[in-house]
């Protein structure tokens, strides 16, 4: 799909239909532009349609929704915007394409530390950036970031680009917590520590080391959920049961978490209806079923894991707020080119 090409979805209805500015002054509708796939979010328009008979039409794009909303001005049919990760989040804030919503249901639901602070961002749900380690080669049942320098690990961990987000995001929270000069030698060491050059996506970190390729490896939480239910590739299940979780940093600060998450558009033509629908997400029904679709841990307070997560092990979220990290996003990439870390280690 390039980036000029989008498809639109009208989850709960048999065709496909596009989005128009007149369509979407329609009463009863709210339109909502992700970037989340969706069939990972249809469970909940649909019940929120059962719930309040209005009609939700989703746009999908795999790219350019923060252009294409400020390409469509005023004139926007844009409602409410999904998207993961905080740098995505913050990215809609930047680009002068959200507005800011002070809402108590909202806010009685969700952390502070998981809201923008002016209101132009709610996480939904939080994925872990965690450590996948052999179930076979790696005695330890816990471990600290800090720990991934220690030379013990040399040519024992393996890890995607780093400069993907994910990355990012956990490396602007070592900056967070203990500042630039530290984190540039970390990362020296993390990268000593390296079996190869990062590659991959998450899902291949553990497939390497269920082939003894690394011991070690940098992920996300659900994807070994996505892996341990992949029927189509069952291979995957293999990967999954060769490895365990391990929370770092459990019996301190804890664990550095990213999320999925959702923002009122600027323009939002059915404004209330988008309200109302945040709201809904930010109910521990919607937290619920959306936790269990996409093996991710709810925000809310009352809102529980499915019970593949819940067997991941106990988490204990970094306290610190996302919007915090997030400020540190440009140092930790800066640093990840000072280091040369996607070089892999050095020979």
């Amino acid at each position: 799909m390039t980036s000029g090409s989008f498809t639109a979805l009208a989850l709960g209805a048999a065709s496909m239909l596009a989005l128009t500015a007149g369509a979407a002054l329609a009463d009863g509708e709210v339109n909502i532009y992700s970037y989340r796939q969706p069939e990972l979010i249809q469970p909940l328009m649909d019940k929120f349609t059962e719930e309040t008979g209005i009609k939700t039409n989703v746009l999908f794009l795999d790219k350019g929704l923060v252009e294409r909303i400020a390409a469509e001005g005023a004139n926007s049919p844009a409602d409410l915007i999904l998207t993961v990760d905080i740098a995505r989040l913050t990215e809609a804030k930047d680009g002068g394409v959200t507005q800011s919503l002070n809402d108590d249901k909202i806010n009685s639901q969700i952390p502070a530390q998981y809201r923008d602070p002016e209101g132009n961002w709610f996480g939904l749900t939080t994925r872990g950036r965690v450590v996948y380690a052999s179930k076979e080669r790696v005695k330890e049942t816990a471990i600290t970031y800090e720990e991934l320098a220690d030379p013990k690990w040399k040519g024992r961990i393996c890890m995607r680009d780093a400069q993907h987000s994910y990355n990012i995001g956990l490396f602007a929270s070592m900056v967070a917590h203990h500042g630039a000069e530290y984190t540039e030698t970390w990362l020296k060491g993390l990268k000593d520590n390296l079996t190869k050059k990062p590659d991959g996506n998450d899902r291949s970190q553990a497939k390497a080391i269920y082939s003894g390729e690394c011991d070690l490896g940098l992920a996300n939480t659900y994807y070994l959920g996505l892996m341990m239910t992949n029927e189509k590739d069952p291979e995957e299940k293999e990967w999954a049961a060769s490895v365990k979780v391990l929370f770092p940093n459990a019996a301190d600060r804890g664990t550095h978490v990213n999320v999925s998450g959702m923002a009122l558009a600027k323009n939002a033509p059915n404004k209330d209806n988008a309200v109302k629908l945040m709201e809904f997400l930010a109910s521990d029904e919607a937290q619920t079923i959306y936790a269990e679709q996409v093996f991710e841990y709810p925000v809310g307070p009352r809102s529980k894991p499915s019970a593949i997560v819940a067997g991941f092990g106990p988490i204990k979220p970094d306290a610190l707020p996302l919007a915090e990290i997030a400020a540190n996003r440009k140092i930790a990439s800066e640093l990840v080119d000072k280091v040369g870390l996607n070089d892999g280690p050095t020979q």
